[in-house]
């Protein structure tokens, strides 16, 4: 479901969710790829742990993201009812030069499997 209109409270969360760079950079990764897990956003930023799951619980308390459990890992995506405002605000920085950088280097290790590699724990594919 989708929101046509909202009043000014979750419109005045989303706001605030998203004047924080740390937490634009986020969403846009999220929104780009779907859903992302805190192992991938923390390498691809280069947050610490803390910081990474401390914005990732405001995105989620604004009522922006939602989790999805799998074993160990908690995905988080953005919310059905919000992504049509997402999607407008980060519309507007789309030519970031911050943001097209943190998606390449999600491309990057992506391509590469890091990113599964680092979560399974296993050696490198050249050491196999």
């Amino acid at each position: 479901m989708r929101l046509k209109h909202f009043n000014i409270e979750p419109g005045a969360q989303i706001f605030l969710a998203c004047s924080d760079s740390s937490r634009l950079r986020i969403l846009n990764l999220i929104f780009t790829n779907g859903e992302m897990c805190i192992t991938d956003l923390e390498r691809i930023l280069e947050f610490s742990q803390t910081k990474t799951s401390r914005h990732l619980l405001y995105l989620k308390n604004s009522g922006i993201l939602s989790t999805r459990k799998l074993n160990q890992w908690v995905f988080y995506q953005l919310k059905d009812e919000v992504y049509d405002i997402v999607k407008q605000i980060l519309q507007f920085l789309m030519r970031d030069p911050l943001l097209n950088q943190d998606q390449q280097i999600f491309k990057t290790l992506y391509t590469n499997r890091e990113l599964a590699l680092y979560k399974l724990k296993l050696k490198p594919l050249s050491q196999l």
